[in-house]
C-alpha cells in the first residue's frame, strides 16, 4: 500500500456532482427561488433536472469530458441546469457575455472551439450575426417557439451520467477584461471552485443566511462564485434574470432576501428607485460590495436602514474571492469609518504588498502591488503561457496589478491600478481595446483612452483622438462607431479631438494627462 501523492489528481465521484451530493443530503430543502417565474425548486428537483440535461448532452449530443459548451444567456435556471449537468460529465462550461459585440464574441468563440452553443431566444439576433466555428455541432435556442429546453431536453429519460473527476479538471472557461485589447480566458478548475467555497464559508461571508440573492451575471465568475458556495452549503439562491432594482426592492420587502452582493452602481439604482423609501428592510441582514470601493454616502443610506454594508475583493485569477471586511464590533459606525478598506485576506489566502520595481515586500503604510496566493488560484490563461507567466510566479503568487496599502491595524486599502485598466460599473475596461476600436474609424489617426471618476459607475471611459489630415468626425459619429465594435460600457462618454496625443517624457501615451484634461 502506498500514499496518494496529490489528491488534486485523484478522480472522485463527488467532484463536480454538486447536484447529486446536495440532493442526497437535503433533498427537500429549497435550493432555488426563480424570481422571474416565481417558482421554487428543491435540491432534489435541481438534481433531477441536471440528470436529464446531462443525459441529453451525453447521449443525444455526444458530449464527453473536456468538451466545451458555450452559453450566451441571462441568469436563468437553464444556465444553472447546464452548470450542474456539466459538472456531472466534466464538460467545460464557457459562459459568454451578451454585452459583448460580434468582434469580441467571434474572437472568444474562435479560441474556445466549443462543441455546442446554447443561447436564449432574446439573444437570437445577436447569435445570428456570429461567425460560428466549425467545431460547433449544435446551436440550441432554449426558449424558442418550441420551448426546446423545457419540452425536449427536460423530457429526456435520465440515466446516471456522473463520472469521477479530479479537482485539477477544468470546470469553467471565464473571459475577463485586462490591460490588453484581447480578452483573456481564465482556466477555472474544480479545485478553484471548491476551495473558494471553503474560503467563503470559513471566513464567515455566508453567515447565518438562508436566502441570498444572486445579482452578478453568470458570464462573470462572480455569478458562479455566489451560486456555488450557496449550493454547497444548502442555502437558497434567489435568482434574478437580470438586474431590476424595482424587483429587488420587492423581494427585500417580501422578506425573500437576507443578503446580496453588489457593485456601487447597483446600490445607486436601488436608492433612486421610487419604491426605495417604502421598502421594509427588516429581513435584509447585510450587503457586501465588490469591484471598487463604495462611497460613504451610499453606505450611509443603507446603514440608516439598519443594514450593514462592507467590502469584499477578489479577481478571477486569484479567487474569485480573496478579501473581506469582517466587522470587528457591532457598531455600524465602524463600517463607515473603514468604508475604503477591503479588510483582510480570507481564511485560506496569503497576501503581500510588494514594491512595483524591486518585488520586495514593503513595510506597513507603504504603497505597493498586492499579490495573492491560495489553493483557489486559477490554472492560467487558455493557450497563453506568456500572459500566464506575467501574472503568476513559480511560488504561486498572483500579481493583481492593484496598488494597495496596509495600515497599522492590518487593514488593506486599494489605491488604484499599477497598469492602465480601470473598472466601470464593476466591469474591467481596457483602454487599449477602446483605442484600437477608435482607430478603425477612417478619420482617426490616433487615440488615447483613460478612465475618469464618475458618480454612478465609479469610473467612465473618455478619449482623445487625432484625425488624419483633411478628415474629421463628430463625437456622436465616433460613439456610434464604437458601439458597433464594443460593449456599451466601453463606449467613451467623451471623445475630444486634439492636435496631438499627450505623451510622457519617455514617449509613451500619457493617460494621466487625459484624466486631468477631461475630468
Amino acid at each position: 500500500m502506498g500514499c496518494i501523492q496529490n489528491y488534486d489528481d485523484l478522480p472522485m465521484n463527488w467532484v463536480g456532482d454538486w447536484a447529486g451530493r446536495r440532493a442526497a443530503l437535503t433533498p427537500q430543502r429549497t435550493a432555488l427561488y426563480d424570481s422571474f417565474t416565481q417558482k421554487a425548486y428543491t435540491f432534489q428537483d435541481m438534481n433531477d433536472r441536471a440528470g436529464r440535461v446531462g443525459t441529453y448532452l451525453a447521449d443525444v449530443l455526444g458530449l464527453r469530458k473536456g468538451d466545451v459548451l458555450t452559453l450566451i444567456c441571462r441568469n436563468r435556471i437553464e444556465s444553472i441546469d447546464l452548470y450542474l449537468a456539466c459538472g456531472k460529465l466534466g464538460i467545460i462550461l464557457a459562459p459568454l457575455s451578451q454585452r459583448l459585440k460580434k468582434p469580441e464574441l467571434d474572437d472568444l468563440m474562435a479560441r474556445l472551439q466549443p462543441r455546442v452553443l446554447v443561447h436564449e431566444h432574446a439573444l437570437a439576433e445577436l447569435v445570428s450575426t456570429l461567425s460560428i466555428p466549425a467545431s460547433v455541432q449544435a446551436v440550441i435556442n432554449i426558449d424558442d417557439d418550441r420551448h426546446f429546453f423545457e419540452n425536449v431536453i427536460l423530457k429526456t429519460d435520465p440515466r446516471e451520467v456522473n463520472i469521477p473527476l479530479a479537482m485539477k479538471d477544468r470546470c469553467l472557461y471565464v473571459h475577463t477584461g485586462g490591460t490588453t485589447a484581447t480578452p483573456k480566458i481564465c482556466i477555472v478548475s474544480y479545485r478553484q471552485m471548491i476551495w473558494n467555497s471553503f474560503d467563503i464559508l470559513a471566513t464567515g461571508l455566508a453567515g447565518s443566511y438562508q436566502k441570498v440573492l444572486i445579482t452578478f451575471p453568470f458570464f462573470h465568475i462572480g455569478g458562479w462564485n455566489t451560486f456555488t458556495p450557496l449550493f454547497h452549503a444548502g442555502i437558497t439562491s434567489v435568482l434574478l434574470r437580470e438586474f431590476n432594482p424595482g424587483l429587488i426592492l420587492e423581494l427585500i420587502h417580501e422578506g425573500r432576501v437576507e443578503n446580496f452582493g453588489a457593485v456601487e452602481a447597483m446600490l445607486q439604482f436601488l436608492i433612486a428607485h421610487p419604491k426605495f423609501g417604502d421598502t421594509d428592510f427588516s429581513c435584509l441582514k447585510a450587503i457586501t460590495t465588490a469591484a471598487a470601493p463604495c462611497s460613504k454616502a451610499v453606505m450611509q443610506t443603507f446603514l440608516d436602514k439598519g443594514v450593514p454594508i462592507s467590502q469584499t475583493y477578489g479577481m478571477t485569477e486569484a479567487g474569485p474571492s480573496n478579501f473581506a471586511y469582517i466587522p470587528r464590533s457591532d457598531s455600524l459606525d465602524e463600517l463607515l469609518a473603514n468604508s475604503a478598506s477591503i479588510g483582510t485576506s480570507m481564511f485560506h489566502c496569503d497576501a503581500k504588498i510588494v514594491d512595483q520595481e524591486s518585488g520586495r515586500e514593503v513595510e506597513s503604510s507603504e504603497m505597493g502591488v498586492l499579490c495573492l496566493r491560495s489553493p483557489h488560484n486559477f490554472d492560467g490563461y487558455l493557450d497563453d503561457p506568456v500572459r500566464t507567466g506575467k501574472i503568476i510566479d513559480q511560488d504561486g503568487w498572483v500579481y493583481t496589478g492593484d496598488l494597495a496599502v496596509q495600515d497599522q491595524g492590518g487593514l488593506i486599502f486599494i489605491k488604484g491600478r499599477a497598469d492602465n485598466m480601470f473598472i466601470s460599473g464593476g466591469e474591467n475596461v481596457s483602454p487599449e481595446e477602446i483605442e484600437q476600436a477608435l482607430m478603425k474609424h477612417p478619420a482617426v489617426a490616433g487615440a488615447i483612452c483613460a478612465g475618469i471618476p464618475d458618480p454612478k459607475w465609479g469610473q467612465a471611459p473618455v478619449a482623445l483622438v487625432v484625425f488624419h489630415a483633411d478628415r474629421s468626425a463628430a463625437e456622436e459619429e465616433l460613439k456610434a462607431f464604437c458601439r458597433d465594435h464594443l460593449a456599451d460600457y466601453k463606449v467613451p462618454k467623451q471623445i475630444r479631438p486634439v492636435a496631438e496625443l499627450p505623451l510622457t517624457g519617455a514617449g509613451k501615451l500619457n493617460r494621466n494627462a487625459v484624466v486631468t484634461l477631461l475630468s
